[in-house]
């Protein structure tokens, strides 16, 4: 008996360690991933909330032998409600519900640099000229104002990528006024509804991890929408995943008006 138990508090103890090394690889990592983030990228929520939960992780780990087990049970708890979390907001995403037949394409605005369109904003345009080649009646409405450590509207600066690469100005309308995802649909509704006094039917595109929050919005602006996820690059999931879960509780809990 007591060389069983001898052999369980080994395992035991084994066990533990391993966690430990593994919550702490990850803060590690996490840390370094924002602070390159930080480096290239404009500031944002995630990179911040991302800078926290790193933190948090490598402290975790640290004192992890020394923490009670109901801490290590409410831990597990949150790994385990981010991780459920994470995988839907991932396959929602992913899944493209496109017909091809639609009337309107509405490319949600992202950050700029200057009057550069940033990477992911990239990934949603080249995702949009996607969908102009197999619907090129579609006109493309462009969303997104001026804002911080922007010298243009958004709207302008996608323009400019689309007729750069082959999009005729007449098929684009900007919308360049907006400064949250619910302007976005919405003002582009109040233009599009003098166009289309009958109605139209949209697909929105977004990057994978924002499409479930951008199609709720979209249902509460008054617009419902097919859509398409434009792809994600993969150093920038943690702190665009972390923030989206915020913000997607926050729509649950106070919905947009």
């Amino acid at each position: 008996m007591q060389i069983s138990s001898k052999k369980s508090a080994n395992t035991s103890t084994t066990l533990a360690a391993v966690i430990r090394t593994i919550i702490l690889a990850a803060g590690i990592l996490l840390l370094l991933n924002a602070l390159y983030m930080f480096a290239v990228s404009n500031f944002n929520l995630g990179i911040l909330v991302q800078g926290f939960v790193a933190i948090d992780l490598i402290v975790y780990a640290l004192v992890f032998r020394k923490l009670p087990r109901w801490i290590h049970g409410i831990a597990g708890t949150l790994f385990f409600i981010t991780a459920v979390l994470v995988a839907f907001l991932f396959l929602y995403g992913t899944t493209n519900t496109a017909t091809y037949n639609e009337d309107v394409v509405l490319v949600l605005g992202a950050g700029i640099r200057g009057e550069t369109v940033t990477s992911p904003l990239a990934r949603r345009l080249q995702t949009a000229i996607k969908y102009h080649g197999q619907n090129p009646d579609a006109l493309i409405v462009v969303c997104g104002g001026q804002g911080l450590q922007e010298d243009i509207p958004e709207a302008l600066a996608m323009e400019r990528y689309l007729v750069e690469r082959g999009i005729p100005s007449e098929a684009i309308i900007k919308e360049d006024q907006s400064t949250s995802t619910f302007e976005n649909v919405a003002f582009a509704r109040g233009i599009l509804e003098s166009r289309f006094p009958q109605g139209f039917s949209s697909v929105l595109i977004t990057n994978d991890f924002h499409i479930y929050r951008a199609t709720r919005i979209a249902s509460y602006a008054g617009v419902e929408v097919s859509h398409i996820g434009a792809s994600t690059k993969w150093h920038t999931l943690p702190s665009n995943y972390l923030r989206e879960m915020l913000a997607v509780m926050w729509m649950w809990v106070s919905p947009p008006a």
